[in-house]
Formats: structure tokens, C-alpha cells, sequence
């Protein structure tokens, strides 16, 4: 099998996991599909449990690193993202694309996954670490003013790709910022029931439960 369908293979699979799903189900008995938003994903997991909320956040957040660190292993590559070569560094931001894939559609849930926010930010901290930073630091400042923790992720995926182009994050090689930008492309089209909420003025905000 060539290396580069293993390596998605094997990133699509982890990032299917769908933790929030288990965690919800193993210590509440509850399906996080049919609660609040029907998400898997930390938000809506929050909802239901602060402390699980976290928790899903992190293994969601792992996962994706997980899945960029095997497609590393696979390459015999491991290192800082500036020192891997060019076929082991694409093999991994292909690995960080899938494990997206994986969480947004996941094969255990009939394809029904989460967001794909923190596996997403789990892969490409590995791997674009100065433009992760810049676009928490925008999150953190948007959720902090507008307390919408949705328009904060919006607009941060979406400037991903732009900050990896200015920092020059992405190893200078057009096709490695592609991915970056069609997998930002993929987590904001998810989010497309927050837009139409925030557009029409009904989208929750953090800490302000509606009547």
C-alpha cells in the first residue's frame, strides 16, 4: 500500500474517534446527538457537562495531533515541523486534512461528526505553530469581545491559511497551503447553521442562556 493512502487512511480513522459521543454516553448514558445542538463536538458537550466539555476538547485536540505524529512515524520524519522534508512534511498537513475528515464524518456515527475546531488546531500546531498561535490569540480577543464562541471560530479557521501564507508556516510550497486552505474551507462550511444563527441575529451567546 503506498504510503500516502496509509497515511490517510490511518488520519481519517483516529480522527474518527468520536470522543465526545463516548464520553457523553459512558458517564451520562445519554447520546450527545440527540442534546442541544446534536454535536459530538466540545461546545455542545459543554452543555451537558463543563468538565466533559474540556475533556473532549483536549482528546479532539490530540487526536489531530496524534494522526499528524503517526503520518510522521510513517515517514521516518519526526522532528520540528522545519526540519522534515517536503514529502514527509505534505505526508503530514495530508494527515491533518483527513483527521478533519474523519472527525466532521465519522464511519462509527453513520458519518454525523463535530466541527472539526479542535482536531484541526490539534494538526496544524504541529505544523504551522507561529499561524496556530496568532489565530488562538484572535479567538481568545473575538470570543472575549462578541462572546460568540462560533463567529471567534469562524473567523479564525478562516484566517488560518492567510496567516500561514504571512508568517510563512507553511514549508513556501503552494500545494501545502491548498490544503490548509481547503481544510479551513470544510471546518467553516460545517459551521453553516451558526451563520444563518448569527445573520439572523439568534445564535447563542457564551454565558447567556435564551428564555
Amino acid at each position: 500500500m503506498p504510503t500516502i493512502i496509509l497515511v490517510a487512511l490511518l488520519s481519517y480513522l483516529i480522527g474518527s474517534i468520536p470522543f465526545g459521543y463516548l464520553l457523553v454516553r459512558t458517564v451520562q448514558g445519554a447520546d450527545i446527538r440527540e442534546l442541544g445542538s446534536g454535536n459530538i463536538g466540545a461546545t455542545n458537550v459543554a452543555r451537558t457537562s463543563p468538565a466533559l466539555g474540556v475533556l473532549t476538547l483536549i482528546l479532539d485536540a490530540l487526536k489531530g495531533s496524534a494522526a499528524v505524529l503517526v503520518a510522521m512515524q510513517i515517514s521516518h520524519s519526526l522532528g520540528a515541523p522545519a526540519a522534515l522534508s517536503f514529502t514527509a512534511y505534505w505526508k503530514c498537513v495530508l494527515a491533518g486534512f483527513f483527521a478533519v475528515v474523519g472527525h466532521i464524518f465519522p464511519v462509527w456515527l453513520r458519518f454525523r461528526g463535530g466541527k472539526g475546531v479542535a482536531t484541526g488546531l490539534g494538526s496544524f500546531v504541529l505544523l504551522a505553530p507561529r499561524a496556530v498561535l496568532v489565530m488562538i490569540a484572535i479567538f481568545i480577543a473575538m470570543v472575549a469581545i462578541f462572546r460568540y464562541v462560533s463567529l471567534a471560530s469562524i473567523v479564525a479557521v478562516a484566517l488560518f491559511p492567510l496567516l500561514a501564507w504571512l508568517l510563512r508556516d507553511y514549508h513556501q510550497y503552494a500545494p501545502v497551503l491548498a490544503i490548509m486552505a481547503i481544510t479551513a474551507i470544510l471546518i467553516v462550511a460545517k459551521h453553516h447553521q451558526n451563520i444563518r444563527r448569527l445573520m439572523a441575529g439568534n445564535e447563542n451567546k457564551l454565558g447567556v442562556k435564551r428564555a
